[in-house]
């Protein structure tokens, strides 16, 4: 782990990651996915709940297949299934002691949209401690672990992948961080979709706790 001492950039994906309560915020995405879907397409909420995991499972986003295979508008999909209650989400301070004692570059890495990450990072309190947000519309689209996705936010961000800890709670999305360079770093749970290809070896370091991790790495740091 003594390497991670000279990392200069903090790469965060961010549902499942800066937060690890998935089912309270992506599950309300997910119930207004479902309900776009259904009345976009018009068809009942069975089969648009059907299309909805059939797309993410191909295409990585539901956006992505939506949008391949329905024309749907993007911008108009991602501000629908975004607006979410998140009065339940509590700030989160240890976290956030990390975070602004860690010397590096803090960013975030996302499928969702810049909006949702603001309103995410903001109910934790820890917003202003990240410089960036690489959405999916800075993508064009192009979802997690697409080549191009990993590519455009180097290139946003101005960084090294090699000079980065890159962490996510869905495995396989590490595989181009790797082959970029990067330290990679698995958020260890037990959604079905974020252990796929746990077992890999472009992931580097295994994880439970983030915090905890970053207090590691800080720690070597001030060695």
């Amino acid at each position: 782990m003594i390497e991670l001492k000279y990392k200069k950039n903090l790469l965060l994906d961010l549902d499942g990651t800066v937060y690890q309560d998935l089912e309270s915020v992506f599950g309300q995405v997910s119930k207004l996915m479902t309900k776009y879907i259904s009345e976009k397409l018009k068809v009942n909420l069975v089969k648009a709940k059907e299309l909805q995991t059939n797309y993410f499972y191909k295409y990585n986003t539901s956006l992505n297949g939506l949008m391949i295979h329905h024309d749907i508008p993007p911008l108009e999909f991602l501000n629908y299934v975004h607006n979410i209650d998140l009065s339940f989400m509590k700030k989160d301070s240890v976290l956030r002691e990390q975070l602004k004692n860690l010397d590096m570059r803090k960013l975030i890495f996302t499928n969702g949209s810049a909006d949702h990450a603001k309103n995410v990072l903001s109910h934790l309190g820890i917003e202003d401690l990240f410089e960036g947000i690489f959405d999916i519309t800075d993508a064009k689209y192009q979802p997690k672990p697409e080549p191009k996705a990993f590519d455009l936010m180097v290139k946003k961000f101005g960084i090294n992948p090699k000079d980065t800890i890159y962490v996510e709670d869905i495995a396989k999305n590490l595989s181009i961080g790797k082959e970029r360079g990067c330290s990679t770093v698995w958020l260890k749970n037990n959604e079905q979709w974020g252990k796929i290809d746990s077992d890999k070896d472009y992931i580097d370091y295994k994880i439970e706790n983030l915090s905890l991790f970053l207090k590691e790495i800080r720690l070597l740091k001030s060695n």
